[in-house]
């Protein structure tokens, strides 16, 4: 009876902290893609004067893409792009069809980033002149809102796994006594196997409808088959058959009726790094400045947090009430050098990670990501806190007569280290301040692109980049009903009244008939006058001026 009470303590313990790992992780928005369009050619909101070969999108970080989520409509609605786009690293190629017509095209993409989220969106350019820009059938960057929710849920499941199978398996192979049962600690191995597999044909399923943008059950076979042909699929499939490997070789552990087979021990800890490294090579990782560093960071960080975590429900279900007083005088000093590692490459990794996903000293307050960082920090110090406190009793030798002050303790451990893993499903649904940074680079761009309307023309004028500095000019004309207007001679000038910056010529080159370039620099940020002349005859010119913000 005593027992079934202990066993049923266990479990309620492991649940109760994965319970609370995903209430903190509930709350959170959908995982945002990590990866974003930093640039196009051409240009979002540009305007042509002849119609482009190709689309190239280019992105943050490499991507992969998908079967028909790419596609650019002419402004009657149509396709306008031939055959099938390719992506080498993070650029991605749309070939046109040739003899566009004038107006708005839109190009609409869905692919997916190196860290596995899909990124969507649109951007549109104009051939001659703008117009109403044609409508996508679907939102591309759609993401079902119950799927949405079931992808943290599926990661923590897998988490949960390892902490129930690393930690107990290696107590149970270095520090259980021989004489006691291990029917309680073979059943919280066997559930953290259940789980990992569990999780991960969960996390198979989900990434078919979160990378098209489908509800959970409009999926199609051929949309699992294109996961499974992934990157993604490939890593997750070797999960699986590392984990079944894994428990195959596990069962004489479990059951007690182990040898001395140093072979299998050495098999099962090959096969534990491999486990181990799928999971930073499906996640974020992968997308680091350094991923090669990266990944190994993070495998370790989860490796140390399933020992530690892993360990500690080990000692608080079974050791310490079990185990007798000479038992634990020889099992707990060496549990508490244990823990000293595993929180010690805890600590090394998630710092040296965070450093890296951060990029500056002002991001880690200046983010939600950073402050985040922080409150993980402050937890794991709390932690720290309390394991030298344990290990303060286990030095005593007051732990082995009286375990109940080390129980204590330990379930504080718990406790605690249970909000941090919380805290750190959060932090997986948050980009990164790299990855803001990249976003908030491309959303602002400076360049000026403007249209301005006279009685006899329309002109085009696009400043680039639009910032302090040398600046290009580019000078578009049209007749008002968007025919190419040839232009006999142009002038252009640059003032800042604000700043009493009088105009400044600036030196003009006829490109074509009605397309000219001029280069100037423009010393001062502020609010720019842009008077153009454009004469047309000998007796006909038109005067048309625009103003434009350099950042």
């Amino acid at each position: 009876m005593i027992g079934d009470r202990r066993r049923r303590a266990v479990f309620a313990l492991a649940g109760a902290l994965l319970g609370l790992a995903l209430t903190l992780a509930g709350p959170a928005a959908p995982a945002s893609a990590h990866a974003v369009l930093v640039s196009s050619d051409p240009g979002n909101g540009t305007v042509l004067p002849d119609a482009p070969q190709q689309v190239t999108l280019t992105f943050s970080e490499s991507v992969q893409l998908m079967t028909g989520k790419i596609q650019v409509l002419a402004p009657d609605g149509s396709r306008a792009d031939t055959g099938d786009p390719t992506a080498s690293g993070a650029a991605v190629t749309i070939g046109l069809r040739s003899g566009g017509g004038r107006g708005t095209y839109l190009v609409s993409y869905r692919v997916i980033s190196a860290d596995t989220h899909p990124v969507g969106g649109s951007i549109t350019y104009s051939v001659g002149a703008a117009s109403i820009p044609p409508t996508a059938n679907q939102a591309a960057d759609r993401v079902d809102p119950l799927v949405a929710a079931l992808i943290p849920i599926g990661k923590y499941l897998g988490y949960a796994g390892l902490v129930l199978v690393i930690g107990p398996v290696l107590v149970l192979s270095l520090l259980w006594p021989h004489r006691l049962s291990r029917t309680g600690p073979a059943r919280l191995v066997w559930t953290g196997i259940g789980l990992v597999l569990g999780s991960s044909l969960l996390a198979l399923w989900l990434q078919a409808p979160y990378a098209i943008g489908v509800g959970l059950f409009d999926v199609r076979p051929g949309d699992l088959q294109d996961v499974l042909g992934s990157t993604y699929g490939a890593v997750m499939l070797i999960r699986l058959g590392v984990v079944c490997a894994a428990a195959f070789l596990l069962r004489p552990l479990l059951t007690g009726t182990e040898g001395d087979s140093r072979a299998d021990t050495a098999v099962l800890g090959v096969l534990g790094i491999a486990a181990l490294a799928t999971w930073p090579l499906t996640g974020h990782p992968t997308a680091s400045p350094v991923p090669g560093v990266s990944v190994v960071l993070d495998a370790l960080h989860l490796a140390a947090m399933a020992v530690w975590l892993g360990g500690l429900v080990m000692l608080f279900g079974f050791l310490l009430p079990r185990a007798d007083e000479r038992e634990l005088r020889a099992i707990l000093p060496i549990w508490s050098r244990w823990a000293t590692v595993a929180v010690a490459g805890l600590v090394f990794a998630g710092v040296v990670q965070a450093l890296i996903e951060i990029g500056s000293l002002r991001a880690l307050v200046d983010s939600p990501y950073g402050r985040l960082i922080l409150l993980k920090t402050a937890l794991v110090v709390v932690v720290g806190g309390v394991a030298a406190y344990s290990r303060k009793l286990v030095s005593s030798r007051a732990a082995a007569s009286g375990p109940g002050r080390l129980r204590r303790a330990v379930l504080a451990e718990l406790a605690v280290t249970a909000v941090v893993v919380g805290v750190a499903a959060v932090l997986v649904q948050i980009p990164p301040p790299r990855s803001a940074e990249a976003a908030q680079t491309a959303a602002e761009d400076t360049a000026i692109s403007r249209t301005v309307t006279g009685k006899t023309m329309s002109l085009q004028v696009e400043v680039l980049p639009g910032t302090t500095g040398n600046n290009s000019i580019h000078l578009y004309a049209y007749t008002p009903d968007n025919k190419p207007l040839p232009v006999v001679e142009w002038k252009i000038t640059a003032a800042l009244p604000a700043k009493k910056i009088e105009p400044i010529a600036v030196p003009v080159l006829r490109i074509t008939d009605n397309h000219a370039v001029g280069d100037v620099a423009l010393p001062t940020p502020g609010e720019w006058t842009f008077s153009i002349t454009a004469r047309t005859s000998d007796i006909d010119q038109s005067t048309l001026t625009l103003t434009g913000e350099i950042g």
